[in-house]
């Protein structure tokens, strides 16, 4: 019930009365004014009570009268009375009814008591009392009260002492919280602005409210009363004890810290009266040192006290906590004291203290953010928070360096305990402990045998400090060992904890903030500025804090692992360690967080374990050291000498071979914290990956782990070498490693993107040292870091793109290609199985919408090719034939990779790859060709091309270009689907072709893009065509042409240009040239036991055989395209191009290339110009294609119908172009030829003059080529079919130029070797069929002219000439150059000798001349009356040519030659002579007669000698001929004597005169003589002449001159012949005259008797007297022959002598005579 209710006042009231009516009973007899005041009193009350409601009120009002009896009362110092009073008036205070002055009243009264030392509990209590109820007391009064119980605290009783301070404690508080409630109060009421000077004046405390007077004025005494100076305020102390001051201070410090922090003049107080004074307390502690307090100084020195320098420390604890902000550098100072304070060199109780107070820092985070703030990130300031840290470490170093005086280790621990113990801790934290407490040793660190145990202190993250607590102790206790250890472990295990939380709390904040304020609207977050000024640094804060503090932790965390001899300690070391590595991480601090990542590390490794990252990244931190007490302490590298349980033993990975290595207990958990890191902490990880990652290799190998499938590692099975010794503990441990090791790398899947890629580095990294390492030796190589490549790899599918291309291109360009093959597969495997896993993976959105990520998973396996090693390459293909199988069907724009994958091969290569690729590309060609995009195909080409080109396996080239026929079908069959496909991509090329301004870059550009897929295919069966196998030669050739011609007419016009320049020309040249430069050696054998037939044993025959196979496919094509060739406009330049394709091959050095030239000569020489539009047969015809080539081309290429072909070639057509038939030429309009017909004379020409002309060399030049007779042959068969083509415009001088053709053909001679096969035998007269060639060409000639027009008549002369010189090889056959020929009986036909050159053999001309010979006559018989024949006096060459023959006569070479020359001569006559006179006043003839004479002559008087074996029937045959030739003369010539020139007839006389006489042979036996004398022929000569001389009626009186001239030579002659053979008859007695004397006498006499018989025939009147009077003059000569002795004279003389009896009568009379 509450102190103002009716019920209590009515208490109060009464109790009041009760009490003074007891007061002024004690009184009544003692002390009676007491009595009466209390009477009276009670009236007073019962007064108040009575008058007033509000009782309360009146009786505060009246309290001073009402009060008065019971300070009256005590003033008794009766202890009853006393008593009582002092009850009553705290009733009274209780009940809140005491004003101010009676308030003061009772002070004064309570004074007095204490100084008469009267019931001192129960002032206490009374001030206690009135203090607490009201807030009435103030000012003196208040100092008063408070004097009072100081002066209680001071006095020689225990209680009271104890109650006093108890009191006093209060009362302090009590006036402070008076304070605080009167800020409360007054915060609503407007502030007056505090003073803006510096309130200097410490007396200046006007502006302060009175409480807070009250409480500045307490507060300022006692910092004076500490300071041992007067106060100001509590007047009246009389003494006063530091510690109780220092007690007082700490407590209002800590209780009210807002006081000093919202009060200028209180904070005043702190930094100008506190600070100082805390200052100058613990001066003794600074200087003191330990162990020279003996030693005589100046001045003693004042050694530190305990319970004040605990105190001290509890407020300076006091003052960081709660006013670090105002006394920012006082507190500096205190906190280097503080560390000053740990030196090894203070007393033991004092470091204990200092610890705990830096334990006490140590769990207030934001403490000491704030101390990195203020100091450590100010220059020029001392780095507070470093220094702690670092004191911290050293104090740790000291305590094991420096153990503390007094108890070494070796007190503690006896002799081999320290061992023993760790044996037992290490056992007892390998998952023993539950076994029994008992056994188990007290944890401890054990460090170079120092030994030191470890304490539970204090709970984490509580300082409960044990000896700052100890307020009562005076002397410095003992502090036991280990415990300063102990604090200082907890205390930096608490450091990292709540720095590491306090970071990771705002980071976690920031980043909630950032994402909130992503999520949120749109507007902006709110900047940072607005919230705090500060807010910007933070970072730097935490930066500053993690940097100041790591290498202290660093060290002594480092130290601590090694000595921690307890699982638990080790534990949260590891996990300190691993906080701050995250940390740094997280702060991007890479030094601090690499140096602890190494001393985890380094802790997993065996001790000394070479490792160069870590020792290189060690070198980076050991060089800082730490100075404790003088000596420099660096951080210590670990001992090895730690007493630890071994639990493995293994082998180090390095180059060279070691010994083995132990792994520990402790190696094995701290590298489960390595684990851990990663597995947690991967993303912040970033370059220390790489130390992690080296760290587990290491161990994973002395553990003897192996990557198994997708890369996990799995305990090997056979451990290599028996040195891997694993203890059953580590057993058990290994799969759970191996896991966490798998899910190590699993869990990068969570990592972001940044720190992945940091992995993936460290990874490539470690990989290139296990490389490094596996160079050279064939130790195996450590395949983690691949293995481990694979696994992330593996899991990170879905972002692959990010990591793609790191991790391939390390694998590909170091581990696929290291020389290690085990290391090479496994890179090999690794590239392939992401491959694969890439493409399978179900990527969002799929790979056949992300066309980039698609390419980029192919890349590497393009990549692959350019490594060397075969195996590789294999896993290369194996892969790509997985990925057709797997995934051919989506692989859209991957194909180009794939297909640049499978094409990629060479030819050092090896069957087996070319033969896995070919596999691959066979599968594509046969499955996927549809579903790729049609983009590709041109590369499909080029890959089939490139496999046809590889020289490993000919079959594979041989199938690939069936390939090639397959794909060409494949185009046939879908063209138009391609063609809109392509055409869709150009358009979007040449667009962004547009745009960049450039000219669109594809292969024959201006071809539409259908077209230049066939133009690619084209040319690389080009090259096909050229390769240096033959067989490929052949195959592709074969293929080439058969495209073409199955499928040309898909292509566009425009695009048969390319085809023809580009593909054909190019292709033709390609072959000429390799043909002319290849080799002529001899091919012994086709490699293995093919045999090669002779034809083709040398490169060169093999060549030969392509140029041909590729001289006929162009001739072909010409020759069935060639209408539609002819529309483009250059066709005149691709046709004289061919022909000097074919004039080239033709003149080539061998004869199957020759010939086969000139049948493709015939080939295009067969055109049809093609009939018009409306004749057309069919769709066929409609594509240009001549209707007799029809039948043919179906047949071509695998048997397929060509009409639904063109009707696609149609189709196509008609998108290219607007006229739908561009095939058809306009009607009426045919295509002018004449020129390609000239062009192909002038190139028929040139080959003929080049291969016809005679070598240059000597006669000895075996090599000279001379062409073959089929040559000769086929070329001048072309002639005919060309001049269909050139005839209406066939000039003499091209006929002149065939001609010479001609006649330079049929002069070649043949091999000896050949000669059987041509050469008919000599017997038969046979034309070969090169002559038959020749005559043939000019009979097409001569029948042409005759049934054209006029103006070709002039051509007549040129063709006689060209058979006359052929007539003419009969007798002189033709040279051919200086080559020396024989004849062909005397050519030895060199079977045997197979080798020796060749001997060139003349053909028989004979003939040949007597075949032309009858054309001569022939055609003579036809032409006879031309005017051309006879202006050119063709009549006159004939006979000139056959004067030859006819002069020869036996001399030629065949009989039949001359015969055939006379009767041929006597046919010419019989039809020119008539001519001749016709025309003999033209005087064209003129000059035709002496050449006729001359041939008689030549022919009857010849000068050879018929051969000895002519038989008389043969003689008297020829004897006829002659004969006929006379009669010729007889009757074609003499009649007309009066139309021929005197000369002629002149010499026609002579020669008859001669014949009559002169016509013996001179070779005759004498048996034979008579018949041989060629009387007959005499005699018809003699006739003639004699017939002429006078039958004729003279015509001219010359004329008869001339004969009678001869008569009188030809007896005059007879006389001479006579009278000498009478002469030497006579001489000569009984010898016989020579034979020809003898001869020449009987034709003489034969003569005369002829002439006797002619003399009788004639007319009398035509023989002059003169000629009678000769002939009578020569009787008697030949009277006087009568005596000569031969018999065979003698007949002849008689028939001689015989006719003269005619003129044995009597002489007539002159009438007579006249008449008849």
């Amino acid at each position: 019930m509450s102190t103002t209710s009716p019920e209590a006042v009515k208490k109060l009231l009464e109790n009041m009365q009760t009490d003074l009516r007891s007061l002024s009973m004690e009184c009544k007899k003692k002390f009676p004014p007491v009595k009466e005041a209390a009477e009276s009193g009670i009236v007073k009350i019962k007064t108040i009570a009575a008058r007033n409601t509000d009782i309360l009120a009146a009786l505060k009002e009246n309290s001073s009268e009402v009060v008065q009896p019971f300070l009256m009362g005590c003033g008794t110092k009766e202890p009853k009375i006393t008593q009582l009073c002092l009850a009553a008036i705290q009733r009274l205070m209780s009940h809140e009814v005491v004003s101010e002055t009676a308030a003061g009243n009772i002070i004064n009264m309570l004074w007095q008591l204490m100084e008469n030392g009267l019931e001192e509990l129960k002032l206490l209590q009374t001030v206690l009392v009135l203090l607490t109820t009201n807030t009435v007391v103030h000012d003196e009064v208040l100092s008063k009260a408070i004097v009072l119980c100081f002066r209680l605290h001071f006095t020689k009783d225990n209680i009271t002492n104890n109650t006093a301070a108890a009191t006093v404690r209060q009362v302090v508080t009590v006036v402070f919280e008076r304070m605080v409630a009167e800020d409360e109060r007054c915060k609503g009421m407007a502030e007056e602005p505090p003073p803006v000077q510096g309130n200097s004046n410490r007396r200046s405390v006007s502006t302060l409210r009175p409480s807070a007077k009250d409480a500045y004025m307490l507060f300022q005494d006692l910092c004076q009363l500490v300071n041992a100076d007067a106060p100001y305020w509590l007047v009246g102390m009389t003494e006063m004890t530091r510690t109780f001051g220092l007690e007082l201070l700490e407590s209002v410090l800590n209780d009210f810290p807002q006081v000093f922090l919202q009060h200028q003049e209180f904070s005043f107080l702190l930094k100008e009266r506190v600070c100082p004074l805390v200052i100058k307390l613990f001066s003794p502690n600074i200087k003191f040192r330990q162990g020279n307090s003996s030693a005589a100084s100046p001045a003693p020195v004042e050694k530190p006290y305990f319970p004040i320098c605990m105190r001290l420390l509890r407020v300076v604890s006091v003052l960081i906590k709660h006013f670090y902000s105002l006394l920012v550098t006082e507190c500096e100072i205190f906190l280097s004291l503080l560390v000053k304070f740990l030196d090894g060199e203070k007393p033991q109780w004092l470091r204990a203290v200092a610890v705990e107070s830096v334990h006490r820092l140590c769990v207030q985070p934001h403490l000491l953010r704030s101390f990195c703030q203020s100091y450590d990130m100010k220059q020029h300031s001392t780095k507070v928070f470093r220094d702690i840290v670092n004191a911290l470490g050293s104090f740790i170093q000291s305590l094991f360096i420096v153990p503390s005086a007094g108890n070494p280790a070796s007190i503690n621990a006896p002799a081999g305990g320290s061992g023993s113990s760790g044996q037992g801790s290490s056992q007892g934290g390998q998952g023993s402990a539950s076994v029994s407490g008992g056994l188990t040793t007290q944890a401890a660190f054990e460090y170079r045998g120092t030994w030191i145990p470890l304490m539970n202190v204090s709970v984490q993250g509580s300082a409960k400090a044990t000896y700052l607590e100890m307020l009562d102790k005076v002397e410095p206790p003992s502090i036991p060992e280990g415990y300063a250890m102990s604090v200082a472990f907890s205390a930096l295990l608490d450091l990292v904890r709540g720095i590491t939380s306090m970071i990771d709390r705002e980071l976690a904040k920031e980043e909630e903030e950032r994402e909130a304020a992503g999520q949120g609207s749109s507007e902006p977050p709110p900047t940072q500025s607005q919230s705090s000024p500060e807010e910007p640094l933070a970072h730097q804060v935490w930066e500053e804090m993690v940097s100041a503090c790591w290498c202290g932790l660093l060290a002594a965390l480092s130290l601590l692992l090694d000595a921690s001899t307890d699982e638990t300690a080790t534990e949260n070391i590891l996990k300190a360690e691993m906080t701050m590595a995250a940390l740094c991480g997280r702060l991007g601090l890479v030094t601090p967080r690499d140096a602890f990542i190494t001393a985890i590390c380094k802790a997993s490794l065996p001790p000394h374990y070479a490792l160069t990252v870590l020792n290189s990244n060690a070198a980076n931190i050991s060089n800082k050291t730490y100075s404790i007490q003088g000596q420099n302490v660096q951080i210590i590298s670990p001992s090895s000498e730690s007493h630890q349980q071994v639990v493995a033993v293994g082998q180090p990975l390095s180059v060279q071979p070691q010994g083995t290595v132990v792994l520990t207990a402790k190696n094995i958990q701290c590298m489960r914290t390595l684990l851990n890191l990663a597995h947690c902490h991967g993303a912040v990880l970033g370059t220390s990956w790489q130390l992690v990652l080296a760290t587990l290799q290491h161990l994973v190998w002395i553990l003897g782990l192996k990557p198994g499938v997708g890369g996990a590692l799995k305990p090997g099975r056979a451990v290599e070498g028996t040195s891997t010794v694993l203890t059953t503990a580590v057993m058990t441990d290994l799969p759970v490693i191996s896991n966490i090791l798998s899910r190590l790398f699993e869990s990068s899947q969570y990592l972001d993107d940044v720190s992945l890629h940091h992995l993936i580095n460290a990874l490539c990294s470690l990989s290139m040292e296990a490389m490094e390492m596996a160079y050279g030796n064939n130790k195996e190589p450590s395949l983690f870091a691949v293995a481990k490549l694979l696994e992330t790899g593996l899991v990170n599918m879905d972002r692959i793109e990010i990591l793609w291309r790191p991790l391939t291109a390390h694998l590909l360009e170091k581990v696929c290609q290291h020389p290690n093959a085990r290391m090479r597969e496994w890179g090999a495997e690794a590239v392939t199985s992401l491959i694969k896993a890439g493409l399978a993976y179900k990527h969002d959105p799929p790979l056949s919408q992300n066309q980039r990520l698609q390419l980029l998973l192919l890349n590497p396996l393009k990549e692959l090719s350019n490594v060397l090693h075969a195996d590789i390459r294999q896993k290369q293909l194996e892969c790509v034939l997985q990925i057709l199988q797997s995934q051919g069907d989506s692989l859209g724009p991957g194909w180009p990779l794939v297909l640049g994958v499978i094409g990629a091969i060479r030819n050092d290569q090896g069957e087996s790859l070319i033969r896995t690729a070919f596999q691959c590309l066979q599968l594509v060609v046969t499955d996927f060709l549809p579903t790729m995009p049609c983009t590709c195909l041109q590369i499909v080409v080029n890959v089939a091309g490139s496999f046809g080109l590889q020289n490993q396996e000919l079959n594979i080239s041989l199938t690939s270009i069936g390939l090639l026929w397959n794909i060409s079908d494949y185009f046939f069959q879908r063209g138009e689907a391609i063609t809109e496909e392509l055409e869709k991509e150009e358009a979007i090329l040449e667009k962004q072709a547009q745009e960049k301004g450039e000219p669109l870059n594809r292969p024959f550009h201006p071809a539409p893009p259908f077209d230049c897929l066939w133009l690619c295919l084209y040319a690389k069966l080009g090259e096909l065509c050229v390769d240096p196998r033959p067989a490929v030669r052949k195959s592709a050739g074969q293929t080439m042409f058969s495209t073409i011609a199955a499928h040309g007419t898909l292509l566009q016009q425009p695009t048969w240009h390319i085809v023809v320049w580009k593909v054909l020309f190019h292709l033709l040249d390609c072959v000429r040239k390799s043909s002319t430069t290849a080799d002529k050696e001899k091919i012994e054998s086709g490699g293995g036991n093919i045999l090669i037939h002779h034809s083709r044993d040398t490169a060169e025959k093999q060549w030969a055989e392509t140029w041909v196979l590729t001289l006929a496919g162009v001739a072909r094509i010409f020759n069935t395209r060639r209408y539609l060739l002819q529309q483009l406009g250059d066709f005149f330049k691709a046709w004289e191009v061919l022909l000097d394709h074919i004039q080239s091959a033709a003149l080539s050095k061998n004869n199957e290339v020759s010939l086969a030239a000139l049948k493709s000569f015939q080939e295009i020489l067969q055109l049809v110009t093609p009939v018009k539009d409306t004749d057309k047969p069919d769709a066929l015809a409609a594509m240009g294609v001549p209707p007799v080539l029809i039948d043919p081309l179906t047949a071509s290429g695998p048997g397929r119908p060509l009409l639904r072909s063109d009707s696609l070639a149609e189709r196509l057509a008609q998108r290219y172009s607007n006229n739908t038939q561009p095939t058809a030429p306009p009607p009426g309009e045919e295509l002018d030829d004449s020129a390609l017909w000239w062009s192909a004379w002038n190139t028929w020409y040139r080959t003929g003059i080049e291969c016809t002309r005679p070598p240059t060399g000597s006669t000895g030049d075996k090599l000279a080529f001379v062409p073959s007779q089929p040559f000769l042959t086929a070329l001048v068969q072309i002639f005919p079919a060309l001049y269909q083509h050139i005839a209406g415009s066939f000039s003499m001088e091209d006929l002149r130029k065939l001609g010479v053709i001609l006649h330079g053909a049929v002069s070649v001679p043949i091999s000896s070797d050949a000669s059987p096969f041509i050469l008919p035998s000599y017997t038969e007269a046979v034309l070969t069929s090169l002559q038959e060639a020749v005559l043939t060409a000019l009979d097409v000639l001569q029948k042409a002219i005759c049934v054209g027009p006029e103006n070709l008549q002039v051509m007549y002369p040129a063709i006689f000439e060209q058979l006359l010189q052929f007539v003419e090889f009969s007798c002189k056959p033709p040279q051919y150059g200086k080559i020396e020929t024989k004849h062909v009986a005397n050519a030895k036909y060199n079977q045997i000798q197979l080798f020796a050159p060749a001997e060139w053999v003349a053909l028989n001309y004979v003939p040949f001349a007597e075949k032309s010979l009858e054309v001569v006559v022939d055609l003579y018989h036809k032409t006879a009356c031309h005017k051309a024949v006879i202006n050119e006096k063709v009549l006159e060459n004939i006979i000139k040519t056959l004067r030859m023959p006819l002069g020869l006569k036996y001399a030629c070479p065949a009989e039949s030659t001359w015969k055939l020359a006379v009767s041929s001569l006597l046919k010419v006559l019989s039809i020119g002579l008539p001519v001749a006179r016709q025309h003999a006043s033209s005087g064209k003839f003129d000059t035709m007669w002496p050449e006729l004479a001359n041939a008689f002559e030549d022919f009857l008087f010849t000068k050879s000698t018929p051969p000895d074996n002519l038989s008389i029937q043969e003689f008297q045959k020829n004897e006829a001929i002659d004969v006929e030739v006379v009669q010729l003369i007889s009757t074609e010539i003499l009649p007309f004597a009066n139309f021929i020139p005197k000369d002629f007839v002149g010499q026609i006389m002579a020669m008859l005169n001669k014949g009559s006489i002169h016509s013996q042979s001179s070779s005759f036996t004498e048996a034979e003589i008579d018949v041989r004398m060629r009387e007959e022929f005499s005699k018809v000569c003699f006739e003639t002449l004699l017939q002429f001389s006078f039958s004729n009626k003279v015509s001219t009186p010359q004329e008869g001159y001339i004969s009678r001239m001869a008569l009188s030579v030809l007896l005059q002659r007879a006389q001479d012949v006579l009278q000498r053979y009478v002469e030497d008859e006579r001489l000569s007695g009984r010898c016989p005259l020579p034979r020809q004397q003898v001869t020449e006498i009987i034709f003489v006499l034969k003569a005369v008797s002829t002439l006797m018989d002619s003399l009788k025939k004639t007319q009398p009147e035509n023989v002059d007297g003169n000629t009678w009077a000769q002939v009578i003059a020569l009787y008697p000569t030949l009277v006087e022959c009568i005596t000569c002795s031969s018999s065979e004279i003698s007949s002849a003389l008689k028939e001689a002598l015989g006719p003269f009896k005619d003129f044995m009568q009597p002489p007539a009379s002159k009438v007579q005579n006249g008449e008849s």
